[in-house]
């Protein structure tokens, strides 16, 4: 009996392997528990019992924080990046409406993060990335281009 801990125990890796979706791999886990119970000639009812509890806390308990730290099914772009970074209003943001900014000589649909109307050649600041849009706020000295 052993034996069979051990081989679902590879192939459940191998299945996590392909996946990656951190499930299957905490049945791995109990398998191996299951083996080790098995080493001592239990009965396979218990050793089954065994593979199931500890499967089921491992991945009730351990699942979530692995996902948390690992950021399995995330994928960081390059557009995280512009949030911070400053840029211009080259089409007003309207209250209800969207404006258009450059930030990092790219043009983006824009608007306001707390509704308020921004507009053209005014500094931004970019606080979010929602989609295609920027959510940005306008920062001091606006009017860039004006009287300068």
């Amino acid at each position: 009996m052993p034996y069979v801990w051990l081989g679902l125990m590879v192939l459940l890796i191998v299945v996590e392997a392909a996946t990656m979706g951190l499930t299957t791999i905490w049945f791995a886990i109990g398998a191996l528990f299951a083996f080790l119970v098995s080493l001592t000639h239990v009965h396979p009812l218990v050793q089954f019992g065994v593979f199931l509890v500890s499967s089921i806390i491992l991945l009730y308990y351990t699942r979530p924080l692995a996902k948390k730290y690992l950021k399995v099914g995330s994928h960081a772009t390059n557009v995280d990046s512009f949030i911070g970074r400053e840029g211009v209003v080259i089409k007003p943001v309207e209250k209800y409406s969207t404006g258009q900014v450059k930030v990092w000589g790219q043009i983006w649909t824009a608007v306001s993060e707390n509704g308020e109307v921004i507009p053209q050649d005014s500094r931004i600041r970019v606080k979010a990335v929602e989609g295609v849009k920027l959510v940005v706020e306008a920062i001091e000295d606006t009017n860039i281009g004006a009287g300068e």
